[in-house]
């Protein structure tokens, strides 16, 4: 479903608040990072969080970044609640879908099919 109006500008702002920390950890990520495993990990973050800012791939974006959010929440590092709480933020997305302001809408969205009787 692509909900449109207030429904569709609440997901919005849900996916927003679900890429932009990816986005900006992953960024800052990138700039520090030495090892070849870190950076994988940071450009998995950056291109999750822009897939979820576009709302293109919204389902997968979202399973990928609770996968991700729930790995440093597990791996005990600095602001567990915070991964705790991008990875409830990802799953939901993950099940809710992108909503209307999005590019899967623009893609895949609502179609009419009609039905006539002969």
């Amino acid at each position: 479903m692509f909900p449109n109006g207030w429904p569709g500008a609440g997901l919005f702002v849900l996916r927003s608040a679900a890429a932009v920390p990816l986005i900006v950890s992953g960024a800052f990520a990138l700039r520090d990072a030495r090892q070849l495993g870190l950076h994988t990990t940071a450009f998995a973050m950056v291109g999750v969080g822009i897939l979820l800012l576009a709302g293109l791939w919204t389902p997968i974006a979202g399973a990928l970044q609770a996968v991700i959010e729930a790995w440093f929440f597990f791996s005990g590092g600095n602001g567990a609640n915070a991964h705790l709480l991008l990875a409830a933020l990802g799953v939901s997305l993950a099940m809710l879908g992108p909503g209307a302001w999005s590019v899967d809408a623009r893609l895949f969205g609502r179609k009419r099919i009609d039905i006539r009787n002969r």
